[in-house]
């Protein structure tokens, strides 16, 4: 069974700055891609970032050169420094890692961050 934790998420005006944070605990092997999504209301949800346990990382066109993933593999913990913020960024920002536990591979969903961008 494996837990994530969310925290960062919040109120931040147009051009300001959040980092999201999201913890992964339990039992399992190993944690492969970390990855945010996010959804805005009558939206689909979209990728936002995703960064491989080497390291790769992708990121939307939406957020490039403003958003950066980054991972603390002894923590287990994903970042997402979010960075020139625009009211279009405002979602519910979901964590989302992909663990492999023994032979089974399988994703794991946290409940979700608001992110609201707004003067």
């Amino acid at each position: 069974q494996v837990q994530l934790v969310e925290s960062g998420g919040g109120l931040v005006q147009p051009g300001g700055s959040l980092r999201l944070s999201c913890a992964a605990s339990g039992s399992y092997f190993r944690i492969n891609a970390m990855g945010w999504y996010r959804q805005a209301p009558g939206m689909q949800r979209e990728l936002v970032a995703r960064i491989t346990s080497g390291g790769r990382t992708y990121y939307a066109d939406s957020v490039k050169g403003r958003f950066t993933i980054s991972r603390d593999n002894a923590k287990n913990t994903v970042y997402l420094q979010m960075s020139s913020l625009k009211a279009e960024d405002t979602a519910e920002y979901v964590c989302k890692t992909e663990i492999t536990s023994g032979t089974i591979n399988y994703d794991v969903w946290a409940q979700g961050t608001q992110v609201t961008v707004s003067s």
